[in-house]
């Protein structure tokens, strides 16, 4: 098991933040009720994470999907607890959006696309 101490500071606070998750390792973890998993990538690979997994929605903290990288299977409206500087909707169809807390779009991806956000993300929302 790993120590608390041994967590990556992004899955650390997204643990905190969102109830629920799982460690895997110092590196990933998952909520299992909400199909979102966490991962953070080696240092080597921090500035090229590539996209998302087929059929999935992701938030990344990093612009150009790169840095640590929240994925979510199922479409709904979620927390990702982490600051998001990008996002991806690797789904055939509708689109994610990452919003502010007052609901304000921040930016939208389109089916099989990404796009860079600006501003305070509170929530990432996937519109079948």
């Amino acid at each position: 098991m790993t120590a608390p101490e041994d967590l990556h500071p992004d899955i650390a606070a997204a643990l905190e933040e969102i109830p629920g998750g799982v460690v895997i390792d110092a590196t990933h973890a998952h909520w299992p009720d909400l199909g979102m998993t966490m991962d953070v990538p080696p240092g080597d690979e921090e500035k090229a994470v590539g996209s998302c997994a087929t059929g999935n929605v992701c938030a990344f903290n990093g612009t150009g999907l790169s840095g640590t990288r929240v994925s979510w299977s199922s479409c709904g409206t979620y927390a990702p607890g982490m600051t998001v500087r990008s996002i991806a909707n690797a789904r055939s169809a509708g689109y994610a959006q990452a919003r502010s807390s007052s609901g304000s779009v921040l930016a939208t991806a389109i089916a099989g696309s990404w796009a860079n956000v600006s501003g305070s993300v509170a929530d990432v929302r996937c519109v079948p």
